[in-house]
């Protein structure tokens, strides 16, 4: 009877070790590098939030935290690869509405699902895109522009950085909202849709509030709104598009994704990580240089403003006849 007893103790001490050992492992995370895979190229207002929010970790953490760049498809390819990777801590997204709210709705084909195959870490920031104009234009606020396009109709155009681009989404969400008289002209990167308003070949676009300070201040588009729900803190003297359009909001945001599956224990120390470095002042400070608006939120609420921004624009993408 004792040896039974011996026997059973020893069973239930071993199992217990076993049971504990992934929280252990989860424990001690993160125990190698941690990629950020970011699937558009470097250097826009995106990557370079992602690069501060990652160097600081990696001091923090003593452990490297590096983005990855895996472009391709208009952000497919590398979501796809994030959505494939292991769920062990190791691999990570940087969502942003192109990838995670835009191609969902509109790319047939799509080998990831924006839901399914990814759980939410937390939302980092949203960045003000700006509604700009020629200077040519006899216009300097929304209700101008829209009254002058309805007066001209078919005349005026905008540029986007590509069909089912984010800011192409942003203006049909404007269209829809005002009846702004505009055709669409796309072209394949943010610059040159600002370039195209320089050389008079379109009338206006909404850009990242990121590379327009240098243009604004040489007079050589004219601002008339942002396209977040309050001013930007770079912009305050140009008022929301909400001031007119009351809850319109096309900020270009960031949220943190895991491959479905990650323990939750991971997923919850990289959010309070993530969300500690966005109140260090210093990264405060440089994300705010950016024009960024900071968050730092819970995975819970990551995940509810991720469904509800991608419901946002499945609706655009039907009204303007884009969907898939």
């Amino acid at each position: 009877m004792r040896r039974t007893l011996i026997g059973r103790r020893g069973f239930i001490t071993g199992a217990a070790t076993l049971l504990s050992a992934p929280a252990l492992t989860q424990s001690a995370w993160p125990q190698r590098v941690v990629r950020f895979i970011f699937p558009f190229t470097a250097g826009s207002a995106v990557d370079v939030a992602i690069r501060i929010v990652a160097a600081d970790l990696s001091e923090r953490l003593g452990q490297q935290f590096i983005v990855d760049n895996r472009t391709g498809a208009g952000g497919s390819v590398g979501t796809e690869a994030a959505a494939q990777s292991q769920p062990d801590g190791a691999t990570f997204l940087v969502g942003s509405p192109g990838n995670m709210a835009i191609n969902p709705v509109v790319t047939r084909g799509l080998r990831y699902d924006a839901l399914r195959d990814f759980v939410a870490i937390t939302h980092l920031v949203s960045f003000p895109q700006v509604l700009v104009v020629s200077p040519a234009l006899p216009v300097r606020t929304l209700s101008e522009l829209v009254a002058f396009s309805r007066k001209r109709p078919k005349e005026l155009n905008y540029a986007s950085s590509g069909f089912g681009s984010t800011n192409h989404l942003a203006m049909e969400m404007l269209r829809a909202a005002t009846g702004l008289d505009a055709m669409h002209v796309p072209y394949r990167g943010g610059l040159q849709t600002v370039q195209a308003i320089l050389t008079n070949d379109v009338h206006m676009c909404i850009e990242g509030i990121f590379s327009l300070p240098p243009f604004l201040a040489d007079g050589k588009v004219r601002a008339l709104a942002v396209t977040t729900s309050t001013r930007s803190h770079v912009l305050p003297e140009v008022p929301a598009i909400a001031e007119t359009v009351p809850d319109f909001d096309a900020g270009a945001w960031i949220i943190l994704f895991a491959p479905a599956g990650t323990p939750a224990p991971i997923v919850e120390r990289l959010s309070e990580e993530v969300n500690r470095s966005l109140e260090r002042p210093a990264v405060r400070a440089r994300l705010a240089e950016r024009g960024a608006t900071i968050f730092g939120t819970t995975s819970e609420t990551a995940a509810a403003f991720h469904r509800k921004e991608l419901e946002k624009f499945r609706q655009v993408a039907e009204r303007a006849g884009i969907s898939n």
